[in-house]
């Protein structure tokens, strides 16, 4: 073996090494809770699978998260053998088959998802519970959520901001989180219980929080508070950054996706379907995904035995990693 093979595979071998003693400390995959009440540059919720695919690459986080509804137990998942990711996968997927035939169709893995982002919208609300209930007496009061938010005891106190906008902008969103509070606060007793603040956390997923959410939308994009929202108003201060096709992209989104009576404007349900994303829809383009990437007969459904054939694309395991490990390892192999 001649010196430049040598160290070649010296190379290999302790990239390698590195790799799998990082394996240990933390997984190539990141599993990170969904943000809520995360909004867009046009002031729209983010979806559910905002990052599920971005920036040209495919993350199978969502897809884990999906299935197994809990961020902390995906993150577990990454580091089970093959063998202990498939005995787990199987016991989802019976009650992922609610009628029993052993196959998962798609009304059943689309409930089956719909139920995980609503465990996930829990996970998330009970662990920042925890983390602004500093009293622990198991309620959240305003006081403390601005403590633990604008780092103040209540909206009247001033803090040392030099711009004005930032102000005006802080202002702003401490007005619009405490009508959000006091709406969730279902009992009027000035505090948040879990149930309540779940409602806080997440009130795009939450019919009863809606009103607000129309409200706080009109009263940001109604510009001349005509009570409707124009396509002027819809493409909101950005229009001047873009070139004519990205209007006419937009024109049609408007004309197509919300405006339903084609009136020229958005009022009511029009502009909540336009701020608030359907996890309906979400959940639906989830299944299509799961099935094309699983149905391997093409029967439009999936048996046991395809789901657990694909348990990477489903659930995930250590091996997931490994595989990427070997892939980084032969690109660098061929680089040399």
């Amino acid at each position: 073996m001649n010196k430049v093979h040598l160290a070649k595979l010296l190379l290999i071998v302790g990239v390698a090494l590195a790799t799998f003693d990082c394996t240990f400390a933390a997984t190539t995959h990141k599993h990170e809770k969904h943000t809520s009440k995360e909004r867009l540059k046009d002031g729209s919720y983010s979806p559910r699978d905002a990052h599920h695919n971005e920036d040209g690459e495919h993350h199978v986080e969502f897809d884990h998260e999906a299935i197994i509804g809990n961020v902390k137990e995906a993150q577990e998942y990454d580091t089970l053998s093959p063998e202990e990711s498939k005995k787990r996968l199987a016991v989802l997927i019976k009650m992922m088959d609610r009628n029993e035939d052993e196959f998962v169709d798609r009304h059943e893995l689309k409930a089956w998802i719909l139920r995980s982002f609503k465990k996930l919208s829990e996970e998330e609300a009970v662990d920042r519970f925890e983390e602004i209930d500093t009293n622990t007496d198991d309620k959240i009061t305003w006081k403390e959520y601005m403590m633990d938010v604008y780092s103040m005891e209540d909206e009247n106190h001033k803090k040392d901001i030099t711009e004005y906008d930032s102000f005006e902008e802080e202002q702003k969103m401490i007005q619009d989180d405490k009508e959000m509070f006091n709406a969730a606060d279902s009992d009027k007793d000035g505090s948040l219980t879990l149930e309540e603040f779940i409602l806080f956390q997440n009130p795009e997923e939450h019919p009863q929080m809606l009103p607000i959410v129309l409200e706080q939308t009109m009263r940001d994009k109604d510009l001349n508070k005509d009570g409707q929202i124009d396509f002027v108003e819809f493409l909101g201060g950005s229009a001047q950054n873009h070139e004519q096709e990205w209007l006419v992209t937009e024109k049609e989104r408007f004309d197509k996706d919300f405006d339903q009576n084609n009136d020229g404007i958005l009022i009511g349900n029009e502009v909540l379907n336009w701020i608030v994303p359907s996890n309906e829809d979400v959940a639906s383009d989830e299944v299509d995904h799961l099935f094309a990437a699983a149905d391997d007969d093409h029967d439009d459904r999936l048996s046991y035995e395809e789901i657990l054939n694909n348990y990477e694309t489903f659930v995930g395991s250590e091996a997931t990693d490994y595989g990427d490990h070997l892939t980084n390892i032969h690109r660098l192999d061929d680089e040399l």
